[in-house]
C-alpha cells in the first residue's frame, strides 16, 4: 500500500472514534437511569409478602374446606334426621304395645263378662222361680209338683253359677252401698246401726261385677 492511502484511512479512523464514544456515554446513561429505577422501587413489605403468600394458601384450602364442611353440615342433618325417625319407630313401637295390651284386656273383659246380659234378662226368671216354690211350700210343701219345680230350680241356678252367677250376702252384713240398695231402714236392738236386717229382693254379681244390687232393710 502507498503512502497516500495510508493518509486516506487515517481522516476515517479519526471519525469512527467520536461516534464510539458516544455509543459509550449513551450506554452509561442508561446504566445510571436503570440504576436510578431501581433505587426508587420499594421492595415488598414482609406484611404484603404473608399477605400474598397467605392468600395464595387460602384461595388453594377453601374448596376443600368448604366441601369438608358441607359434608359435616350433611352428616349431622343426617344423624338428627335418623335420630329423629328413631324416635318415632320408638314411639310408634310403645303406641303399638299399648294398642295390643288394651285389646288383649277388653277382649279378655269382653270374654269375662260376655254373659252377662243374658244373665240379666235371666234374673226375673229366678226371682219368679223362688216365688213360685214359696207359695207352694206355704200351700202343700210334700206336693210332687213343688218337687218339680225345685228341681227345675236348682238345675237352672246351677247353670246360671256356672257361668259365673253369685248372689251377694246381705243378712247380718254390713250396709255396703256398691252391692247394697237402702230401702228401708228400721230400728233394731239386736243389730248395730247399718246392718242389713232384711232383704226385699236378692242380688247378684258375675265374678267381680255387680249386675243387681239386693234391696235391703237396714237397722238404724
Amino acid at each position: 500500500m502507498t503512502e497516500q492511502e495510508d493518509l486516506r484511512l487515517e481522516p476515517d479512523e479519526q471519525r469512527e472514534q467520536p461516534a464510539d464514544e458516544a455509543t459509550l456515554a449513551q450506554s452509561d446513561e442508561a446504566a445510571k437511569n436503570d440504576v436510578g429505577n431501581a433505587e426508587g422501587e420499594t421492595p415488598p413489605s414482609s406484611s404484603e409478602t404473608a399477605t400474598e403468600e397467605s392468600a395464595g394458601e387460602t384461595s388453594g384450602e377453601n374448596p376443600l374446606e368448604q366441601e369438608v364442611q358441607q359434608l359435616r353440615q350433611q352428616l349431622e342433618a343426617a344423624r338428627a334426621e335418623a335420630e329423629a325417625n328413631y324416635q318415632r319407630f320408638l314411639r310408634a313401637q310403645a303406641d303399638f304395645e299399648n294398642f295390643r295390651r288394651r285389646t288383649r284386656q277388653e277382649k279378655e273383659e269382653w270374654l269375662k263378662y260376655a254373659s252377662v246380659p243374658l244373665i240379666e234378662a235371666l234374673l226375673p226368671v229366678l226371682d219368679n222361680f223362688e216365688r213360685a216354690i214359696e207359695a207352694g211350700r206355704a200351700a202343700d210343701p210334700a206336693s210332687s209338683l213343688l218337687q218339680g219345680i225345685e228341681m227345675v230350680y236348682k238345675q237352672f241356678k246351677d247353670a246360671l253359677a256356672a257361668q259365673g252367677l253369685e248372689e251377694i250376702e246381705c243378712l247380718g252384713q254390713p250396709f255396703d252401698p256398691f252391692q247394697h240398695e237402702a230401702v228401708m231402714r228400721e230400728p233394731s236392738e239386736e243389730h248395730p246401726e247399718g246392718t242389713v236386717i232384711g232383704v226385699l229382693q236378692k242380688g247378684y254379681r258375675v265374678k267381680d261385677r255387680v249386675i243387681r244390687p239386693a234391696m235391703v232393710k237396714v237397722s238404724g
